[in-house]
């Protein structure tokens, strides 16, 4: 079967100055039964090629970690009410936006660091700077996913924890497959790293990946091969 971009996107991106081709793979709707290293074997062996970097979205990784959960099952406490106001909401996705997505952050790093976090983000907003909860808050809070209309089911209706020790299992899946292997945080405004393997050019997955190739919608293609191309 010949790869094809996802619609609305383009297959091959330039990225200073070198052009690299984005391959995107449809999988079945990945869950705790999946082992991940099998399901990333199974989807890319036949497609993959020497210096090929594979690449998989955090939110299908912790799916296969059984860090996701029914929005209606989480519980948010008082203090996760009062931590959202100050965020900066984005149309381009939930993160911790909402009282549940709050209640898993509050649960993955703590109390005491959100509560900094929003301290400088009250301190800092009337200067117009945004963004410092993210930052204050660390990468497993950023990287938690909320629940979307846009997302595929069940995901839609589900919260996300970010996956659990992100470079450890990029290592296992690189092993396996023989390529080096990302799993990144990507949306329509950018691609950020959430764990690598070695041998992953991070400029590179960073500048490729920042238009979202494999969608955030109804695609269904949660892992995706990098490769560079002539010009």
């Amino acid at each position: 079967m010949e790869l094809s971009p996802n619609p609305g996107k383009n297959l091959i991106i330039d990225v200073n100055g070198r052009k690299y081709a984005r391959y995107p793979l449809r999988t079945h709707v990945l869950g705790p039964s999946d082992n991940i290293v099998e399901t990333v074997e199974r989807y890319v062996k036949e497609y993959l090629q020497k210096g090929d970097t594979v690449f998989m979205g955090e939110r299908s990784v912790a799916a296969t970690q059984g860090r996701t959960y029914p929005i209606d099952q989480v519980k948010p406490s008082r203090l996760a009410f009062f931590l959202v106001k100050f965020v900066t909401k984005s149309p381009y996705g939930i993160g911790l936006g909402s009282p549940q997505t709050m209640q898993l952050a509050i649960e993955e790093v703590g109390i005491p660091r959100l509560l900094l976090a929003g301290f400088v983000a009250l301190l800092t907003k009337p200067f117009g700077i945004k963004g410092l909860f993210y930052t204050i808050a660390g990468p497993q809070a950023k990287a938690i996913d909320g629940a979307a209309s846009y997302v595929i089911p069940p995901y839609n209706t589900h919260v996300t924890k970010a996956p659990l020790h992100p470079y450890k299992v990029a290592q296992e899946v690189s092993d396996r497959i023989g390529a080096p292997f990302a799993i990144v945080d990507a949306c329509d405004i950018g691609a950020w790293i959430v764990g690598v393997s070695r041998g992953v050019n991070k400029g590179a997955i960073i500048g490729a990946l920042k238009d979202n190739p494999l969608g955030q919608s109804k695609e269904q293609t949660p892992i995706g091969i990098l490769r560079e191309v002539p010009d």
